[in-house]
């Protein structure tokens, strides 16, 4: 057996030298596929190295003594098994054969030192009966001897990643007689790439599917951009559905580094197709071509440079006729059918029994597994939403409530359907899609157990990136603190009031006008208290109560709540709180308590202001109760009006401690759009002009002062904003739950980037 193999020499039986990938590969570039030419380092390589170096039987009694469903001892196993690989020296003349293929290469394709793409190859990955598909890693944009042997390291390495070792135990596969090759591949520097499905991939009906996004495919196939689908008609060629969708992030070589980066997809193409009828053309014919000669279905990747088309790799596709059942069902899966499609408000997948909600008297019917539908949630539906497990409404975009809500509680989400409380059946069952805002019949069978879960998870704060700008993280309610901890941010930008005093179901004015201010204020303690002992010591930012008076009425004691045609214009925010100061005063005494305690990781955030006034009055209120503004409690406003934008350096004057940009309310203030109506939906963006310049303003402003600048709203949870904002000078940013490691990341390569354009600036000088 060789060291290596290129694929002009391989077939789809070479699994055992090749790997899946590797072998496919050859087997396509035999096929006269358009594959990019490149090689294959064998498993007779890897058992080599292993074996000469001595490490294969210390490896072997690390997995032999370990229980794998004990995920704090498999990540550890996982982690002292790479560094043995990776530390361990490649012997002279394996080294010698790699590179002196990785030449003949570069000499194939006239490119010195020719950039390639690294894949590791297991030869027990892509097998119709066993798809071990992703359990290895991939390395982008490599070049150069020295790297190419490092990435190869690194790809042997990968084989013994925790879920890979999860993955095998659980298929009683032999640790010690599963090998991986690694396949060198000419890198394709793509303008566009994703994944196509020769069949639809759940029924197997004969259509095809493709996915498609910007740049290299990694975000279609890492999941990180809700790419554009197309299905076509495999026989006729047809187009069946194009459904274009927001590609905000995209993968590129960075033309400086050499290195896969990834950046905000330009505005220009964000919503524009990725692919023309010719290259969908050109992908069916490809997609007829590969199943055929395979006989049988395959889930292929592709990419397209210079306005060639390229087959990356093709597996079986193998979730045909998988039947998933539960103890006394005999459930199968069945085609996804689109019952109504919206927005994509929250990631991830749910089923359940549909729960029609026209008001909130029919909260109770919501069990535990149900799935809330409704025009739009309120407030005081948050109990009943915590039970559901997804959420559909007809009205309202990505900053509704609903949205906001479901991002904080980690359930999918699907908003602006139009006609989901109209056309859904009371009890029917229905899965959601909340990334790509589908609603389908039935249940899908969700394929991954708790356990597979639990051996995935890795700890966010080790893997963060370390930023100056602070990254920190929106909590709508207590239950929700947990779970943003583990993200790793460095503390709460917004702790919003509403869920814990309107879920009371007692108006708070109510409280008060019965003598039972203490029960509110415990109300507060006891629900501030549970995210201020979670992200302690770092700072909590508690914002006053913001609630129309639309959202009161319903709570006991609300029946004389005033009827305003537009209540987010209306009697709300800070000019409330003022004009009814016992609620105000109720929430300091409850704050002043949590002082008291030790928990001094608390600050107070005014919501709504548009007067320096207002903000006097509110300190004033605060000293009455025994705080002391910007003395032992940081104290800060809201910037959501242009008003408190424009006069900001009166705000400064009259002493704060910061300020935090609400950008849901600051836009649609700016450019007079209410942000929950569909109908003016497409004009509602924090990028409008007016928006950034008022932000740019305040923040200009406030580094002149030394005030703290932040954001919360929407905008702090999208990366082109983050990046606009981090040049600024922003001092940190707070993001929704499910968006601050890509926030982070977004954080840290601004720095970097600013840091190296201040040096080349010294070094010019």
């Amino acid at each position: 057996m060789k060291h290596v193999e290129f694929f002009e020499k391989l077939k789809k039986d070479d699994v055992a030298i090749a790997g899946g990938k590797g072998a496919n590969l050859g087997e396509l570039t035999q096929a006269g596929i358009p594959v990019p030419p490149g090689f294959v380092i064998t498993s007779r390589t890897y058992d080599q190295f292993m074996k000469e170096t001595g490490i294969f039987d210390e490896i072997m009694d690390i997995l032999d003594a370990l229980d794998v469903n004990n995920n704090q001892k498999l990540q550890q196993a996982a982690r002292e098994i790479k560094k043995i690989i990776n530390e361990t020296e490649v012997p002279d003349h394996i080294k010698t054969i790699i590179i002196e293929a990785y030449n003949a290469l570069c000499l194939k394709i006239d490119r010195e030192d020719a950039f390639v793409a690294v894949r590791s190859s297991a030869t027990a990955e892509d097998l119709p009966e066993a798809s071990f598909a992703g359990q290895q890693d991939t390395y982008l944009n490599v070049k150069g001897e020295d790297d190419l042997i490092k990435y190869v390291r690194k790809c042997w390495a990968s084989l013994f990643g925790a879920r890979a070792i999860f993955y095998r135990e659980e298929n009683n596969f032999d640790h010690s007689k599963v090998y991986i090759a690694v396949v060198i591949q000419e890198m394709v520097d793509a303008e566009k790439a994703g994944v196509m499905f020769t069949v639809h991939p759940s029924t197997g009906e004969d259509k095809i599917l493709i996915e498609a996004a910007w740049g290299l495919g990694e975000a279609v196939v890492s999941g990180t951009v809700t790419p554009d689908t197309i299905w076509v008609d495999k026989e006729t060629g047809e187009i069946l559905d194009y459904q274009v969708s927001e590609k905000n992030i995209m993968f590129q070589k960075d033309p400086e580094q050499g290195r896969t980066v990834k950046i905000p997809v330009p505005d220009e193409i964000k919503k524009k197709k990725v692919l023309s009828e010719v290259e969908i053309a050109e992908l069916t014919e490809l997609g007829r071509k590969i199943q055929e000669h395979y006989n049988f279905p395959q889930d292929t990747e592709w990419a397209v440079e210079s306005g060639k088309v390229f087959m990356l790799q093709s597996r079986p596709v193998t979730t045909l006729g998988k039947i998933a059942t539960e103890a006394g069902t005999e459930e199968t899966e069945t085609e996804r059918i689109i019952i109504t499609k919206g927005l994509g408000a929250s990631p991830g997948m749910a089923s359940g029994n549909v729960k029609i909600i026209k008001d909130t008297d029919e909260l109770d019917k919501i069990q535990n597994g149900d799935i809330l539908v409704t025009v739009m949630t309120t407030p005081d539906m948050v109990p009943a939403m915590k039970r559901a497990d997804g959420i559909i409404t007809d009205e309202g975009g990505v900053t509704c409530h609903a949205a906001i809500v479901s991002r904080e509680l980690g359930i999918p989400c699907v908003v602006g359907t139009g006609d989901a409380t109209k056309i859904l059946k009371e009890n029917s069952v229905v899965t959601l899609d909340g990334n790509k805002g589908l609603v389908y019949e039935g249940k899908i069978i969700e394929e991954s157990t708790e356990k597979e879960k639990e051996a995935v998870q890795t700890t966010v704060v080790q893997q963060s990136p370390l930023t100056v700008t602070e990254v920190k993280v929106n909590v709508s309610m207590p239950e929700a603190a947990k779970k943003a901890s583990q993200t790793g941010a460095d503390g709460v930008g917004l702790l919003r009031t509403e869920h814990m005093m309107l879920t009371t179901g007692v108006h708070p004015k109510k409280f008060i006008r019965e003598g039972n201010e203490d029960e509110l204020i415990k109300v507060l303690v006891e629900n501030i208290l549970k995210v201020a002992d979670t992200f302690y010591p770092k700072p909590v930012w508690y914002r006053t109560l913001d609630a129309p008076t639309d959202e009161f009425k319903s709570l006991k004691g609300g029946e004389d709540e005033p009827y305003e045609h537009n209540p987010m214009l209306g009697w709300r925010g800070i000019r409330r709180e003022l004009d009814e100061p016992e609620i105000l005063k109720a929430e300091f005494k409850a704050i002043k308590k949590l002082h008291e305690q030790g928990y001094t990781n608390i600050g107070i955030m005014l919501p709504l202001v548009q007067h320096p006034d207002e903000l006097k009055q509110a300190k004033k209120i605060a000293r009455e109760v025994g705080l002391k503004p910007q003395k032992n409690i940081e104290f800060g406003i809201m910037v959501e009006t242009p008003a408190a934008a424009l006069v900001i350096e009166d705000f400064i004057r009259e002493g704060l401690d910061f300020v935090s940009f609400g950008t849901n309310d600051l836009t649609q203030y700016t450019l007079a759009i209410d942000r929950n109506n569909e109908n003016v939906a497409n004009l509602y963006t924090e990028k409008h002009p007016a928006v950034l310049k008022l932000i740019e303003r305040v923040i200009v402003e406030c580094n002149k002062a030394g005030v703290k600048t932040s954001i919360c709203g929407q905008a702090g949870s999208m990366p082109t904003i983050v990046e606009k904002l981090v040049e600024l000078g922003i001092t940190s940013v707070s993001a929704n739950t499910d968006a601050v490691a890509t926030v982070r990341e977004v954080v840290a390569r601004v720095e970097k980037k600013l840091l190296l354009k201040a040096a080349r600036k010294i070094m010019q000088e």
